[in-house]
């Protein structure tokens, strides 16, 4: 009985918890709406305060009515006079009905209105959340859950709670203007017409709390249908789901999926239509009831036609508005529910360190810079992805990254772009820790391009100039860069030149080969007047005339810059000051072209392999 007990509390305790949540959740998603657009909002809450009182008037006026048809038959005026008596009154009720029909109109467009702010607020929250976030979170599975749950429904959720709150006022001021009639009449009518709407709405809680946990936990299985259907429709994708014969099996992937979310909703819906209907069934027998009750009174002359008609119409009225205050309550839970994901996203912090007071970043590199015993692990990976690496890099001087795929190479590359910060170990510039500069300053004066560079699909002008977004409208220098590439001829031939739109996603678009996209992104590097470049493997997609071609004249170009080149082809790497061979996270060796042939190690071993396989 006492462990029984312990188990009541501890759910009323839980259950306490969530409704405190959820209210919080009202309360900050009212703040949201208030922020995308108070004109609106203001423009609601007066649709709202109109609407509470319309109906109290019209019941009124209804029995008015009623009462003077009633008097007039009863008194044999005649037809005329009977109607000049009642034709005010049914002005009065014509004014009624059209400032409702208003009134409802005016409310949805300023919903429109809202809603569409709504969605721009909350997603450019969410988008700037992203960006605010480090690298380490979209490497985790659990942010795109997160991610998924805080973008599904949001801008939906909120505006239903900001509706269904305006609503939920609007109904309890009709309410309480239909209770105060009503208990004149009787009080027991009012109590049994407010006890009986309460079983449904517990019923209707319950199933609102159960279908928003059930979308919460699918939101892995949700992302994956997502990727399925993005892949069987995906440009780059169905070459070789074509090819490979892929598209049904996937597509029954798809479809299994999609029936399993199908199948749960369902199941959640029958039981939820099922309770509505046996807990709704109370509420039809507690009106005819009443019903009932008031033609009884009405039949005995207890009170006038007019009064039968107003007390049947504020019963039947009121039921249906405690039932929507109820069922609004329950939908007010329910949405806050979904809109803890959204808040709960939004509360994620960095977890980069940065610096309360960040140095400037030197225009000019004086000393270098230095990995000092540098060790880095990826979060949820027991393995050092680089383990003591030490090196420097002086100014001017141009070093190369060579070694096996997962070596560590890029890897260190997001270290010293602050993309990752290392698990022990310093990385210094000019004998400063990167950790103590300002983050913007310190990644402006570093371009870098990595091997999975972004295709924008947008104009070719802006797929360079995005190198450096300060100088988007600088077109000698746009053009600049591209004949530093060599992406300038690619550009020319198109047929708008740099304003062509690049890719197929959009009308007019024009597709590149692999290696046009190379030197689009190339072009992109040379924008950036930057004392550290940095490429990435910036030449796979050249053929080797090409690739010979724009690492001379990069060389000329970054004559007294700092350059970092990773690269599996020794034709360019021979060209450092300097070669770093990372294997397994470490720096096994390290000296010139020539030094490392001498040593006859892991370089000279693969440097043979390479170039035997051109004879």
């Amino acid at each position: 009985m006492k462990n029984r007990w312990s188990q009541v509390r501890a759910w009323a305790a839980g259950r306490r918890a969530k409704i405190k949540d959820a209210t919080l959740n009202i309360q900050r998603a009212f703040a949201l709406v208030w922020q995308a657009h108070s004109p609106s909002a203001l423009a609601m809450l007066g649709c709202t305060l109109v609407g509470a009182l319309l109906p109290v008037g019209q019941a009124w006026v209804g029995k008015l009515i009623v009462d003077a048809v009633v008097t007039a038959i009863n008194t044999h005026v005649g037809a005329a006079a009977g109607l000049r008596t009642v034709l005010p009154l049914l002005l009065v009720e014509f004014i009624l009905l059209v400032t409702q029909a208003g009134n409802t109109q005016a409310r949805t467009f300023a919903e429109h209105v809202l809603h569409a702010q709504i969605n721009l607020k909350i997603n450019a929250r969410i988008i700037s959340k992203a960006l605010e976030l480090d690298l380490s979170h979209f490497e985790n599975a659990e942010y795109y859950d997160k991610l998924e749950n805080a973008r599904r429904e949001a801008d939906y959720r909120s505006l239903q709670i900001v509706n269904g709150g305006f609503y939920i006022i609007q109904n309890a001021l009709s309410l309480v203007s239909f209770g105060a009639l009503l208990f004149r009449f009787s009080p027991w009518l009012a109590l049994i017409l407010f006890a009986a709407t309460i079983p449904a709405f517990i019923a209707q809680s319950r199933y609102g709390e159960l279908h928003f946990r059930v979308l919460t936990w699918r939101a892995p299985e949700a992302r994956k249908l997502s990727y399925l259907e993005y892949l069987l429709t995906d440009y780059n994708a169905v070459k070789e789901i074509k090819l490979f014969g892929l598209g049904e099996p996937l597509l029954g992937r798809y479809a299994d999926l999609f029936w399993k979310f199908v199948r749960e909703d369902q199941a959640i819906a029958w039981q939820r239509s099922w309770a509505s209907l046996g807990w709704g069934l109370l509420s039809t027998l507690s009106y005819y009831g009443a019903y009932a009750w008031i033609v009884w009174n009405a039949v005995g002359s207890l009170i006038t036609l007019g009064d039968m008609t107003l007390y049947l119409n504020i019963f039947r009225s009121s039921q249906n508005m405690f039932e929507a205050v109820f069922s609004g309550l329950s939908d007010l839970y329910e949405n806050a529910l979904f809109m803890s994901n959204l808040f709960a996203f939004l509360e994620l912090r960095p977890q980069m360190v940065v610096a309360a007071h960040p140095r400037p970043v030197p225009k000019e590199i004086r000393q270098g810079i230095e990995f000092r015993h540098v060790s880095f692990k990826y979060d949820g990976h027991d393995e050092w992805a680089l383990r003591d690496v030490s090196l420097c890099i002086r100014p001017g001087e141009k070093i190369a990254l060579v070694g096996p795929n997962g070596a560590g190479k890029t890897t260190l590359i997001k270290l010293l772009t602050r993309l990752y910060d290392p698990t022990e170990g310093q990385i210094l510039l000019d004998g400063v820790d990167l950790r103590e500069y300002d983050l913007a300053q310190l990644r402006q004066q570093i371009g870098v391009i990595f091997q999975d560079f972004v295709r924008y699909y947008l104009s070719a002008a802006e797929n360079v100039g995005f190198g450096q977004i300060e100088a988007l409208d600088d077109r000698p220098r746009i053009v600049g860069a591209a004949q530093k590439s060599g992406a300038d001829p690619v550009i020319t031939a198109l047929p708008e030149g740099y304003e062509t739109t690049l890719g197929r996603w959009f009308s007019k678009g024009r597709d590149l080969s692999g290696g046009e996209w190379q030197k689009i992104a190339l072009a992109r590097a040379f924008m950036r007047d930057c004392e550290v470049l940095v490429l990435d493997e910036p030449t796979a997609a050249l053929d080797a005339e090409n690739e010979l071609k724009v690492f001379q004249q990069f060389r000329e170009l970054t004559n007294d810059k700092m350059a970092v080149l990773i690269s599996h082809r020794f034709s360019t790497v021979r060209m450092a000051d300097r070669i770093f061979v990372i294997e397994r996270g470490q720096i096994t060796e390290r000296g010139t072209h020539a030094e490392l042939l001498a040593q006859g190690g892991t370089y000279a071993r693969l440097f043979t392999l390479q170039a035997e396989s051109y004879r």
